[in-house]
């Protein structure tokens, strides 16, 4: 498994155009990406939390490559203040 965590500051009175975006690009992530088995998005206020799982790192490379997370990501780009990634592989199954 790979695992990948994503925290994004919207801007002020960008996250109500922010959210849908979003779930839309993790409900395709889900559907579209057979190994994209979870992908969840958490809000607190002007702060997004992702909880990403993929197979491998390969995977998350195909996702990043695909063209709903190009479109997604050229869209939100000025709505995002800051982006923190990290990824995490799996040590033990």
């Amino acid at each position: 498994m790979f695992v990948v965590t994503v925290a994004f500051q919207i801007k002020d009175g960008r996250i109500e155009h922010f959210m849908p975006l979003m779930i839309q690009n993790a409900k395709t992530s889900l559907t579209d990406e057979v190994e994209c088995y979870q992908f969840d998005v958490c809000r607190d206020g002007h702060e997004v939390f992702l909880y990403e799982v993929y197979e491998d790192r390969p995977a998350f490379d195909l996702h990043l490559k695909s063209e709903h997370f190009l479109t997604f990501d050229a869209a939100v780009s000025d709505m995002v203040q800051a982006k923190v990634v990290r990824v995490f592989d799996e040590v033990h199954r």
